[in-house]
């Protein structure tokens, strides 16, 4: 039987938050604070309440009983650095006011947690664990990360019985996920956050083969084969997998379907430590900061143009978390036993 969250959990939470509010967002006693939130899961509103706990002095306003002119009439009122926390059982919807963008428009603060739902009982545990704000470590692994990327020339995935992703055409400019802002003109954004990620600068180039443990399936949840799907990669598109299943046969068919072909873009290096290979999420969009290395399927990445792909066109981005055993660049190893080494 599942375990309902309790006292103690909530409490986590906020202990949790106090470092995000503090170290990541910088928000401070002078700047006002509103979170808008549901009671639609267990979660959001387990999260709510440790807000109440960290932000005493926020205003809380209850989405699906507020009627929406109120809500934005709430945010127009705020000024620029101030704070607003969206609590999401799935995602708000404000007409065609896009919530985050028209925030981030008026330079408030931002803390997205959506798709609350699709957690409960020991994930949501393992979720209010993601939220621990280790400035030390996220900053520390993030930018080390990100320097030996964007000087790299060679990279290689490692996932066990001589399965080897090549990477040898160079990677584009590294992005982080890791609560630091500094020099950005937007504050915030989706949390949990932990991640690295790039691409090959040369889609094409990349090669070889890679055995992935969980896939993002049609539902956006993260589905774990009993075996280890293989990927068989040649000039950057997924060509042949061994050992596929039903579900995943799906997600590929949907992607040739709309985008023609395979093509592998995404290398993403997840960096929070909540997550992993034993310790997971059913959420694909939280599961992807799992401490170790993921993969995009489909021709859609909103960072990084390619002239041989039409952005307009390209469909998918469907994340694919690599069975890792190491990660080298340029021949030094970074990754192993599940741990970052920088």
């Amino acid at each position: 039987m599942e375990t309902k969250i309790s006292s103690y959990d909530i409490q986590t939470a906020a202990e949790n938050l106090v470092g995000v509010l503090e170290h990541a967002i910088g928000h401070t006693g002078d700047q006002a604070a509103l979170v808008v939130w549901d009671a639609d899961s267990e979660l959001s509103t387990a999260l709510a309440e440790a807000y109440r706990i960290c932000l005493p002095a926020a205003k809380f306003m209850q989405f699906e009983t507020t009627e929406v002119e109120l809500v934005k009439a709430e945010f127009e009122g705020m000024k620029p650095k101030d704070l607003v926390v969206l609590i999401e059982s799935t995602r708000f919807r404000l007409h065609a006011f896009r919530i985050r963008l028209e925030l981030f428009k008026r330079s408030l603060k931002v803390i997205e947690h959506p798709h609350l739902e699709r957690m409960s009982g020991d994930e949501a545990r393992t979720y209010f664990d993601s939220l621990a704000y280790d400035r030390d470590y996220f900053h520390g692994v993030g930018h080390a990360l990100r320097n030996l990327i964007d000087g790299a020339q060679l990279g290689m995935v490692d996932s066990g019985n001589d399965h080897r992703l090549i990477f040898p055409a160079g990677f584009e400019e590294a992005k982080l996920n890791i609560g630091d802002y500094t020099g950005m003109k937007n504050i915030g954004g989706q949390f949990p956050i932990g991640e690295v990620f790039t691409e090959s600068k040369d889609l094409s180039a990349v090669h070889g083969e890679v055995r992935i443990s969980f896939f993002g399936d049609l539902d956006f949840t993260v589905n774990r084969p009993k075996i280890p799907i293989t990927l068989i990669v040649e000039k950057g598109r997924v060509v042949n997998t061994y050992h596929s299943t039903p579900e995943f046969d799906g997600v590929l068919e949907k992607i040739r379907a709309d985008d023609g072909e395979v093509w592998l873009r995404e290398l993403g290096f997840g960096i929070n430590r909540a997550f992993t290979q034993e310790k997971t999420v059913s959420d694909i969009g939280t599961f992807e900061r799992m401490c170790g290395v993921h993969l995009s399927l489909g021709s859609k990445h909103t960072t990084y143009n390619k002239a041989n792909i039409r952005k307009k066109s390209a469909r998918h981005h469907v994340d694919v978390f690599v069975l890792t055993n190491s990660v080298e660049l340029d021949g030094e190893r970074i990754f192993e036993d599940g741990a970052w080494r920088v």
